[in-house]
């Protein structure tokens, strides 16, 4: 099996990550959108999300089989559940076994199928084919309760905890969808049954929670989607929490437990009754009006300003998840999707020709989300040191472009306050601002770069424009930006002051024009935690009247739902911009068009040409092929006459040697009839003397026989005369 990523913009496919060799049950994504967890029955494999490969591998005995793995949430931690009921927690980065949570020695067997931790990742509770739930807690590593649910349930589908705006994290209210297709929600800490959702006859397959609590979507038994509103459904969840909850201990994995079993009870929050109709009205909940200290997902921001002030920026693993609670960023996925709906830019088109980029996954981020800038205000498609804005951010949030443009606008609404009000020229007014302070605080530095004819926008306007990716290192800007992020928008221009203060000595020595450039583009031997607490100096020792803070506008985060209409550009400039532009694409169209034309008639006239010069080129190559040819005819025609002469010869020397032959054999012919014949006359001469002597013997005989006769004649003569003598 194998695991596919893709574009969501472009819909292309970005990669294959083959590894896995049975079906894949589960896909868990790191909070940082860094890393990802596939499962599968015998194994489950950790992969970069920016490199697409393989970091790790856990492989189990095949007697065992792996429930699920999945990220814990704000943690590095993988939380992995087998078969036979034993939960393991694994550090990500070295996947070596943080610790192992207890498997109750008494009770029923649950054999966990479902899982469901809260957003803080604190509390876990596991469900499977019983109608028990266990609840654990991952900080002390012990089983806390034993939940069992009515009755009717008998096998546990899928949990899922329901989030509140005043649990920080820690949610009360867990979702229990079992066999029946009934969805029920109960309080963890009372064991009361709140409210349920589906029935028999109309069951629930599968469902899912939106982020903010607000809204459940089921995937009904007969393939329809549901979405239900958690306050029309309820009333008792917006309600905020006791100031007390009784928490109940267990006392270890061998624990009785009858001792933390807990029933849910009977009473029940029922739902309104629906109306007959398809159509359900949904009420939208407004976000509660609460302390200012008090951020999105529970933090406070006090409490972050004294980590960031210990420890000089905030831990790593949670630095993004701290950016997003600072920026209060929406995340409005249906307004950022119509954005990007409507493509690439056409400023934007040939962003790799002036700004090329290794990677092109980046020259994709980046064009994207330049694009949905330039969509949302039509200045963005103007402004030219954008991208070296957007840049750095979308290296951060390469794998989630929607918040990485939410920050990339916010930064724009707050920190790029004036920016462009006298566009297309540098924001003099903000410059100005720095230049005051400067003036109030190193009155000797601002006075030698007067006289070297250096004005802010040579020492102030590139540390902007770049917001200061040129001059620091990677974890450097990180630093710098936590506490830019953590402070009123005038921060960042007194962190312009503070760089440049604190670069005094280098700065004094030089003198002229090209200097100064190459020393607010290049990165200067500089200790940031000095220009940090130069900035938070200038901060407070900065008199009001100079104090951009009283020029600039309070933090102010995006608009839910829709993004707030930017328009502080002056509007002529950037629509005569954008016609000229127009007419410049016009005219290159069409230059591109008889350029295109041009180049074709130059193509064919190159081709013709190439054609004639290879038509000569052959026919050249023809003749001399057919002088050499002639020249081998000929040497051939001289071979075969001399070989005719040679045959001719040697025919006269055979004919003359076949005559001598034939004179000869006539010769011995001659001779041997001579032969013959001379046989034959002897054999004629041998049978006419043997004739002869036959002759002569039957003469003999037939003499011999005559005279035989004859005497018997005259024997019977005498006969005869006697008788006649007798008869006389």
């Amino acid at each position: 099996m194998y695991l596919t990523s893709a574009e969501t913009d472009t819909k292309q496919l970005v990669s294959w990550m083959r590894g896995h060799e049975g079906a894949v049950s589960s896909i868990s994504v790191h909070s940082s959108g860094r890393y990802a967890i596939s499962t599968s029955l015998d194994t489950a494999q950790l992969w970069d999300l920016d490199t697409f490969q393989r970091k790790r591998k856990l492989n189990i005995r095949q007697s065992v089989g792996i429930q699920r793995v999945f990220f814990l949430p704000l943690s590095n931690t993988i939380l992995s559940c087998f078969s036979d009921d034993s939960i393991f927690a694994w550090e990500s980065d070295t996947l070596s076994c943080k610790y192992q949570l207890p498997v109750p020695d008494t009770g029923p067997k649950i054999s966990y199928k479902a899982f469901a931790v809260t957003r803080d990742g604190k509390s876990l509770a596991a469900g499977g084919r019983s109608n028990l739930l266990h609840l654990w807690c991952l900080d002390s590593k012990q089983l806390i309760r034993v939940i069992q649910m009515p009755a009717q349930v008998r096998t546990v589908r899928q949990l899922e905890f329901l989030p509140n705006s005043f649990d920080g994290g820690a949610s009360q209210t867990l979702g229990v969808l079992s066999q029946d297709g009934v969805m029920r929600f109960i309080n963890i800490h009372t064991c009361k049954l709140l409210f349920h959702m589906g029935s028999h006859e109309d069951a629930i397959t599968a469902v899912t929670v939106s982020p903010n609590g607000r809204h459940v979507v089921a995937v009904m038994d007969n393939g329809s989607i549901n979405v239900y509103s958690v306050q029309s459904l309820t009333q008792e969840l917006n309600k905020p929490p006791p100031s007390q909850v009784a928490v109940v201990s267990g006392s270890g994995a061998g624990q009785n437990l009858s001792n933390v079993k807990v029933q849910v009870g009977s009473e029940v929050i029922h739902r309104p009754a629906r109306s007959s109709g398809r159509q359900t009205h949904v009420k939208m909940l407004r976000p509660l009006a609460g302390s200012t200290n008090e951020l999105p997902a529970g933090l406070n921001k006090k409490r972050l300003v004294g980590l960031l002030k210990a420890f000089g920026e905030y831990p790593a693993k949670y630095r993004m998840f701290v950016w997003r609670s600072l920026l209060c960023l929406p995340e409005n996925h249906a307004a950022y999707s119509s954005l990007t709906d409507k493509g690439l830019h056409s400023a934007y088109l040939s962003l790799h020709d002036k700004y090329p980029i290794k990677s092109p996954k980046l020259q994709r981020g980046l064009q994207r989300v330049l694009s949905a800038l330039s969509h949302w205000a039509a200045i963005f498609g103007e402004v030219e040191y954008l991208p070296l804005v957007a840049f750095p951010f979308v290296k951060l949030f390469q794998n989630n472009p929607m918040l990485c443009f939410e920050v990339v606008a916010t930064v724009i609404v707050n920190w790029g306050q004036h920016w462009f009000e006298y566009f297309p020229n540098p924001p003099l007014n903000v410059l100005s601002m720095a230049e005051n302070v400067l003036a109030h605080h190193d009155k000797e530095l601002l006075q030698h770069l007067v006289d070297c004819g250096i004005t802010s926008q040579l020492y102030v306007w590139p540390l902007l424009e770049t917001l200061f990716s040129e001059v620091l290192t990677r974890d450097e800007w990180l630093r710098l930006f936590d506490n830019v992020f953590t402070n009123h928008p005038s921060f960042l221009l007194m962190a312009c002051v503070a760089y440049v203060t604190c670069c005094r000595e280098p700065l004094l020595l030089c003198s002229q024009k090209t200097d100064f450039e190459y020393f607010f583009h290049h990165r200067n031997n500089l200790d940031l935690g000095a220009m940090i607490k130069e900035a938070y100096r200038l901060m407070g020792g900065t008199p009001a009247d100079i104090h951009p803070r009283n020029m600039l506008s309070d933090f102010t985060p995006l608009t839910n739902g829709q993004y707030p209409v930017f328009n502080h550009y002056p509007e002529f400039i950037v629509e005569y911009q954008n016609r000229e532009r127009e007419k410049i694409r016009l005219q290159e169209m069409e230059y591109l068009r008889e350029r295109q034309e041009v180049s074709a008639l130059r193509t064919d006239f190159l081709r013709r040409q190439a054609e004639e010069e290879a038509f000569y080129a052959q026919q050249e190559l023809l003749q001399k092929a057919e002088e050499q040819r002639r020249n081998i005819l000929a040497q051939e025609e001289e071979k075969i006459t001399q070989q005719r002469a040679k045959l001719a010869a040697m025919k006269r020397e055979l004919k003359v040697k076949e005559l001598q032959l034939l004179d000869a054999t006539k010769s011995r012919f001659l001779k041997h009839q001579q032969d013959l014949r001379a046989s034959q006359v002897q054999r004629l001469d041998q049978e006419i003397s043997r004739k002869m002597d036959l002759r002569e013997r039957e003469t003999a005989a037939a003499v011999q026989d005559l005279e035989v006769r004859q005497m018997a004649l005259e024997a019977q003569r005498r006969r005869l005369e006697q008788v006649t003598n007798c008869l006389h």
